[in-house]
């Protein structure tokens, strides 16, 4: 049974919640002026303020207690140590902000509004007119943070939210269309199929005791799988294939919501270019900026192509940490680029990786010309 690895903070939110331990360096100076039992006191009411810091990332049913916590050892700290501790209430507003619920979120910020205006009335007496100066921006910024906070979270919970849907508009689309693929081939192959086997039956018979009869159910054998191969290329042309300036499109959406800057360089129209040699870049193209969003750790992305009279050459290329390579130095060939060089391999394409300040996908595709040099596909 495996154990789960103990985090200090939530690993996906890296260095952001240590950043914030920055405030409490000021309660900790103030208490260090302290003597005593008061200086203890306040050192242990900071180690149980980080406490209900760090378990307020984890903390589901046990939120509002901890929240409570929090706010209450604020409010002690202002009270009995110094009014500039009102400081850490940019820890709570933060928090509060994780309501979802109205209702809930209103009730913690008026609790919340109390804790901070409460002792600075109570501290007026001590305060000089400069600490007021200083103290009174920073409260209005700290009663304001809840709602700019929640409106934060509400956007990247939106984002995400569109993220999942999208996900799942393309599973049922890819779904669908499996489904279509397979009702089709069923409707236009599976009577002709049976049509071949029984006449492959019948000749078997046939062709001893009747060898002119069996040579013409060959031949009809023969016309027979014509029609089916007619079939198959009428069903693989009637698919909607996805053309590369629109798989473009979707990686630059792609890479955006991934915060990564993006440039598209040459045509990436490619007129003239069959739909099935279209479809299989496209989708190369997709896996391969799949990778960098996934992988690489990139800033930014560049895809480029170029088409000339014998071959498409299409790159995409990243500023990220590089590929990973084997014990004999080679480039491990994983994350979907055997299936990339299983398509090319249908229209005679190929794969080449770099991985240097960076990683490199060069995808060659040869362009064949017929006799009135016009672009044809490989068979």
């Amino acid at each position: 049974m495996s154990r789960s690895r103990f985090n200090i903070f939530p690993s996906e939110l890296g260095f952001f919640p240590y950043v914030w331990l920055i405030y409490i360096s000021m309660p900790i100076f103030y208490i260090s002026q302290e003597h005593g039992l008061k200086m203890a006191v306040g050192y242990l009411m900071i180690a149980l303020f980080l406490v209900t810091y760090r378990q307020l990332f984890f903390a589901k049913k046990s939120f509002p207690y901890w929240l409570g916590l929090q706010m209450l050892l604020a409010f002690m700290l202002c009270i009995t140590y110094s009014p500039f501790n009102l400081f850490l209430g940019f820890y709570t507003a933060s928090f509060i902000a994780y309501y979802k619920d109205k209702r809930r979120f209103f009730i913690a910020l008026a609790v919340f509004y109390v804790m901070l205006i409460l002792p600075v009335i109570i501290n007026i007496p001590r305060l000089e007119r400069s600490d007021i100066y200083v103290i009174l921006p920073f409260l209005v910024v700290m009663m304001m943070s809840p709602f700019g906070m929640r409106s934060m979270f509400k956007q990247q919970q939106l984002e995400r939210d569109l993220n999942q849907a999208n996900e799942r508009i393309e599973e049922l689309v890819k779904r669908e269309e499996r489904i279509r693929i397979s009702r089709d081939l069923h409707d236009t192959l599976g009577h002709t199929l049976s049509l071949i086997t029984l006449k492959s039956q019948l000749v078997t018979r046939l062709v001893e005791r009747d060898p002119q009869k069996a040579l013409l159910e060959a031949r009809e054998i023969e016309q027979t799988s014509r029609a089916a191969l007619r079939q198959v290329r009428e069903l693989v042309n009637g698919m909607r294939a996805i053309s590369v300036i629109e798989e473009v499109k979707t990686s630059e959406r792609i890479l955006e919501s991934a915060g990564i800057m993006h440039n598209a360089e040459g045509n990436f129209r490619l007129e003239g270019i069959s739909g099935f040699i279209q479809n299989i870049l496209s989708m190369c193209l997709k896996e391969a900026v799949t990778n960098v969003v996934k992988h690489s750790q990139a800033n930014a992305c560049t895809m480029a192509i170029e088409q000339t009279s014998g071959e498409i050459l299409l790159t995409v290329s990243d500023d990220g940490i590089g590929w990973d390579t084997g014990l004999d130095g080679q480039l491990n060939d994983g994350n979907g680029l055997a299936g990339m060089r299983e398509r090319l391999s249908l229209i005679d394409g190929s794969l080449e990786l770099a991985s240097s300040n960076g990683t490199r996908v060069i995808i060659r595709i040869p362009i064949i010309k017929n006799n009135a040099g016009k672009e044809c596909e490989t068979a």
